[in-house]
Order: structure tokens, then sequence, then C-alpha cells
């Protein structure tokens, strides 16, 4: 059982960043790791972060699922596929505060770069890439946020087409998450909370559905010039981040 206070603040949380991620496809994840983080041990909060949101991606993919690219969907599987296969192997032991650092500084590349040299997710072999590395990301440090939007934001795609993209791209790379810290758990002989859990894949698919109507009043140009911010604040924010972990 989970204590009262703890519900309505899972509750809350699940709900707003949902809601958050249903316009932008991006950092209401991120916010609620951090809230997860502050209340239960790694394991249990990465395992639980992963069922909120594969439900909040599965849905808000239903919903927009004549704008999926899917031959996209299926190249960033191939990468993050050969990411796991790294990881577990055990070939890449980074330390967190030097994963935030280069998430920022990659991020902030990303976004500067002139645009014939800018990640673009539309571009041969860079939907494999990104699956790579985002995946790698998610594993070390728990996010990969900033980058993984890049790829998008600096592609021709309209907004619902990325939304829905990366909706399904997130859908299927959240399950690998909660698999892996599932395993985990199981042989630590612990669990996540079952009403915690159901708490969060209830509510999840609620906050994505009441975004809709807001990505239907915006533009592609509103989309875009807000998600440029959005992605640069959530780099300076890691980039301080693992800066000061090293201190």
């Amino acid at each position: 059982m989970i204590s009262l206070p703890f519900a309505a603040t899972l509750a809350a949380s699940v709900l707003t960043t949902s809601f958050i991620s249903g316009i932008f496809g991006m950092a209401g994840g991120m916010i609620l790791m951090g809230i997860l983080l502050a209340f239960m041990p790694l394991p249990v909060a990465m395992a639980l972060h992963g069922a909120a949101q594969v439900a909040s991606n599965a849905w808000r993919a239903w919903i927009w699922h004549k704008h999926i690219r899917w031959h996209l969907v299926w190249r960033y599987v191939i990468g993050a596929t050969g990411a796991l296969i790294v990881f577990a192997f055990g070939l890449v032991t980074p330390a967190k505060s030097t994963a935030l650092i280069l998430l920022g500084v990659i991020t902030f590349v990303g976004l500067w770069l002139p645009r014939r040299f800018a990640p673009d997710i539309q571009t041969r072999g860079q939907a494999a890439c990104a699956g790579m590395l985002c995946t790698l990301l998610q594993f070390i440090c728990g996010i990969s946020g900033p980058i993984f939007d890049v790829f998008f934001v600096r592609s021709d795609l309209d907004r619902k087409s990325m939304i829905a993209t990366k909706a399904a791209i997130q859908t299927i790379g959240h399950f690998f998450k909660f698999a892996y810290f599932s395993a985990v758990l199981i042989a630590s002989s612990t669990h996540v909370p079952p009403t915690a859990a159901l708490l969060a894949i209830a509510l999840a698919p609620i906050g994505t559905q009441l975004s809709a109507r807001a990505l239907d009043l915006m533009t592609d140009a509103q989309f875009r010039l807000w998600s440029r911010r959005l992605i640069g604040a959530l780099a300076a924010f890691y980039l301080v981040q693992g800066i000061a972990l090293r201190l």
C-alpha cells in the first residue's frame, strides 16, 4: 500500500506531466522522473516511470496514429536494440555526471548547428543513431529527452507527425526500460507498489487526452518555437546538474 499523501502527489504529477508531454512530446516524463526519485529508490522509480510512460505514450500514439511515420519508428528500434545489446554486456559504464554533461552539450550543439549539419530524424541513418544514443542515455541516467527531441525539431515534420512518431518510439523505448528494471527488481526481491502502478497507468492516458485540444490549437511555427525553448531549458538544467555532481 502507499500513503494517501503520496497517492495524491503521484496522481497530480502523472496528470500534469502527461498533459505537458501530450502537447510537446517532451518534458513531462523528465519532470515525473525527478518527482519519483524524491520518493523511492532508483530501480523502483525507473520501473514505475516506465509503466506510466508506456501508458501515456501508447495512448498518445493511438490518438494521432494516422500521423505516425512508421519507417522512422522501426529504424529507431534497430538502433535501440543495438544499445540494449551493448548495455547488457556491460560495455558502456560512464559516470552519471559525464552522461548528463554530454546530454546537455550535445543537445546545445544540435540546436545551434547550421541546418545542413543538424540532427534530422528523417536523414538516412540518423533514426538508428538516435535510437542507440538515446537508449544508452536512458539506461545510464534515466533520461534522453533533449537529444531525442533535437532530432525531431530540426526536421521538416509537422507538429502532429512529430508528436505521433515520438509517441510510438517512446512507447517501445519505455517498455524496454520497464522490462529491464522490472527484472532488476525481481532479482533483488523488491517490487513496485501495485497501487502506485495502477494509479499511474490509469491516469496517464487521461492527462494525454486532455492535451489533444491544446495541440490542435497550436500552429507548426508556435510548436517549433516553444519546443526549441523547452529543449534548451532542459539541456541547460541537465548540464548544470552534471557539473554539480562533479564538484
